[in-house]
């Protein structure tokens, strides 16, 4: 049956046959325990066959009649895809947008104004959705599409311990993202108060944790949601993964940091209290995550992409804190968390569906054809690829999505800078460009992970969503300096 263009349901044969293959596989995975487990085993449908197993299968296959649909992806056409993206797309904006009003509001209260380091936490922490969130939705929409979330106890394995391993994550970055912030705030300034960076910690730490495990459980329902509906999980669920996050995360940012502030004089060891407190419940999330193998390989070797993509949203924030500080740029506050989360949300869509095409198609180190050789940017949106359509539906998006977001924040009176022709003219070039650059990285970085061996739904968003948030912020910092030399100077609108 097809449903929006996608699979809902299989053959009694076809599932029968899905659950051979996958107790093959599973034999394998309980086999490697910790040894040479391969980070992309445990995403696959079937182990690769080769020689006269493969001849054997695809005979096997032709005799049943459903060599075609047990080898390839659901086909769906580009308006089906674009209906699928689009809500969750939507959703997503508006999170944004609400982020954006709420930083915006947040910035004048007391702990941003005397504890500027806030600010760099704000992408290191917002970029944890694509760390964590938008991972753990690639990952679980790929175990869907290839048929491991069939098994019920499986299911449960591979969400329970992918839980556990995001929560010992969240709290990990969130702490290194509160030292970059103090290493970084006290660079430039050579000021260093311990009592400052002990509540950066405990914030960073308590906003990480409280909000990875709330969106961890949105995910997992909209993954399982999509499933049983006849969704495709790649369309919907990395962009429901950011709808609320950026929105979550900035709120508790907020409120938890204006709570320890208010502490710091009265009870001054209110802060150490709270971070040590979240910090001790590490070793219980690592024993939990180590019970399944997927998420123990990720305890061992997933830390890189996570790390690298904190310290690149973290010297985002630092150009945030820079341009925030300057009166004249006052308005850009507002608009960060759009264009950030916007140019995330897209590139992670992309980046989901061309993961789940190699796990379907390709065997770990081997890409496509088309892949092969070297990488040239008209590949990402004419090749004859798979995903050249998707990329073309996402760029698209781009200037519609940016308008309906510009004008709500108009019509709310929220923003710091007037709709002028020349300022949404030159805030849509900004927009535009690091789409088309965040679109042709993923499709060279995804190609170029899973050639290495390394499973992209792990590795390529968290770079991808930092790069997003450090490409949004320069270019939108460039876009109001350009806009402050050629005369467009309003900085009162909505006080």
């Amino acid at each position: 049956f097809l449903q929006n263009g996608y699979r809902q349901e299989t053959t009694h044969i076809e599932g029968r046959r899905l659950l051979d293959r996958a107790s093959r596989s599973s034999v394998t995975l309980s086999d490697c325990g910790d040894g040479g487990y391969s980070e992309t085993e445990p995403m696959l449908a079937e182990r690769r066959l080769s020689g006269e197993e493969a001849d054997a299968e695809e005979e096997e296959d032709e005799e049943e009649g459903l060599g075609s649909d047990v080898q390839n992806m659901p086909k769906e056409s580009p308006l089906a895809m674009a209906l699928q993206i689009l809500l969750p797309f939507l959703l997503a904006g508006f999170g944004t947008v609400s982020a954006g009003m709420v930083l915006d509001i947040v910035q004048h209260w007391e702990a941003f104004q005397y504890i500027t380091e806030i600010f760099i936490l704000v992408p290191a922490l917002l970029g944890l959705k694509g760390n964590l969130e938008m991972t753990l939705a690639s990952r679980l929409s790929t175990a869907v599409n290839v048929g491991k979330m069939d098994s019920p106890i499986e299911k449960w394995n591979l969400i329970i311990g992918n839980l556990a391993l995001k929560q010992v994550q969240a709290t990990v970055v969130g702490f290194l993202a509160a030292v970059a912030a103090v290493v970084l705030g006290w660079i430039p300034e050579g000021k260093f108060q311990m009592s400052h960076a002990v509540l950066l910690c405990s914030s960073s730490v308590a906003t990480a944790f409280i909000a990875s495990l709330l969106q961890g459980i949105i995910m997992v329902g909209v993954i399982v949601g999509s499933k049983k509906t006849g969704i495709n999980p790649d369309n919907v669920a990395t962009p429901i993964a950011a709808s609320f996050g950026d929105l979550i995360t900035l709120a508790i940012l907020a409120w938890i940091s204006q709570g320890l502030y208010k502490c710091l004089d009265s009870y001054p060891y209110v802060s150490s209290v709270v971070c040590a407190f979240f910090m001790c419940l590490t070793p219980l999330w690592i024993v939990i995550s180590s019970k399944h193998p997927a998420s123990r390989t990720l305890l061992y070797s997933g830390w890189e992409p996570v790390i690298t993509a904190m310290v690149i949203s973290s010297i985002g924030g630092l150009i945030l804190d820079k341009t925030v500080s300057d009166p004249n740029l006052a308005g850009i506050v507002v608009y960060t968390p759009v264009i950030n989360g916007i140019g995330g949300n897209l590139v992670a869509i992309q980046s989901s569906r061309i993961s789940t095409h190699l796990h379907f198609h390709c065997a770990p180190g081997e890409v496509p054809d088309e892949a092969k050789g070297c990488y040239y940017p008209c590949r990402t949106f004419f090749g004859t690829g798979a995903n050249h359509r998707s990329a073309q539906v996402l760029l698209l998006l781009v200037i519609p999505g940016h308008l309906i977001f510009l004008y709500t924040i108009h019509l709310m009176k929220s923003g710091h800078t007037t709709l002028t022709p020349i300022f949404m003219s030159v805030y849509l070039a900004a927009a535009m460009l690091q789409v088309l650059l965040l679109l042709c990285i993923s499709d060279w970085m995804v190609h170029s992970m899973w050639r290495s061996g390394k499973d992209p739904d792990s590795f390529s968003i968290p770079y991808l969503t930092a790069l997003g948030d450090l490409l949004g912020t320069a270019l939108l910092a460039l876009s109001f300096h350009f806009l402050w030399v050629i005369g467009d100077q309003d900085s009162d609108v909505g006080d």
